[in-house]
């Protein structure tokens, strides 16, 4: 009995390590989106800047101080269905599911309140593992996040550019205004960098990216009165 009791100790000990520190993950994470829900958050991708001695381009501001033409620029090239969703758009989930290869999903079916939770929490390669995480996470910050405080903080945290966090930021460095200045256009251009902002530039947009900020647009103006949770 003892002999049986000192083989397995070591591995007994290490399972009991892993789930307090698993326990005491699960905790900070909480108790953040708690915290979250009411201040200025920052990402893992500022906080890998700050550590790497890295600048950061950030003003938060809240959701009326960002132009109504990006919020729903953002909604149509992101998440068409945000302000109906559970935080996961499961259809296009399995569609990935389905598609995806032993390395992992090729892309991300994520909706806006993933991209947060990602933002937020995880790391940006894309695996199973990481997906698995975010999903609850999304589906956690649906539930206790109104629609306005997603959108308000994602827009926020969302990379648009080289060490460029959030609408404000972007704003000011690619159109020299403040974000609740920009015009349909602009909106468009900025949303339409978004799924690759470290090259798309939008005050400089190639002929691909302008002609997409085009149909945004177009998509922005048909689905204004649909829109309801960007206002």
């Amino acid at each position: 009995m003892s002999s049986r009791s000192g083989r397995t100790g070591p591995f007994g000990k290490l399972a009991r390590i892993i789930l307090s520190v698993g326990a005491a993950l699960a905790l900070g994470v909480a108790v953040l989106l708690v915290a979250y829900r009411f201040v200025p958050p920052v990402s893992t991708l500022m906080l890998g800047r700050w550590i790497e001695g890295e600048p950061v381009e950030r003003h938060y501001v809240p959701l009326d101080r960002i132009s109504l033409s990006l919020r729903i620029a953002v909604i149509v090239s992101e998440d068409a269905q945000f302000c109906r969703n559970d935080g996961v758009d499961w259809g296009a989930l399995r569609e990935v599911i389905d598609a995806a290869d032993e390395d992992g999903p090729s892309r991300g079916a994520s909706t806006i309140t993933m991209q947060t939770a990602k933002n937020l929490f995880l790391w940006p390669s894309r695996s199973f593992i990481r997906k698995g995480i975010e999903i609850p996470l999304a589906l956690l910050i649906d539930r206790g996040w109104p629609k306005r405080r997603v959108l308000e903080v994602y827009l926020n945290i969302a990379e648009w550019g080289e060490g460029v966090f959030g609408a404000e930021a972007a704003a000011r460095r690619y159109f020299h205004k403040s974000a609740d200045g920009l015009d349909a256009n602009e909106a468009a251009l900025l949303a339409t960098a978004l799924p690759n902002p470290r090259r798309r530039d939008p005050a400089r947009p190639s002929r691909r990216h302008a002609a997409l900020a085009r149909l945004i647009m177009g998509r922005a103006r048909a689905a204004e009165s649909l829109v309801e949770c960007a206002r």
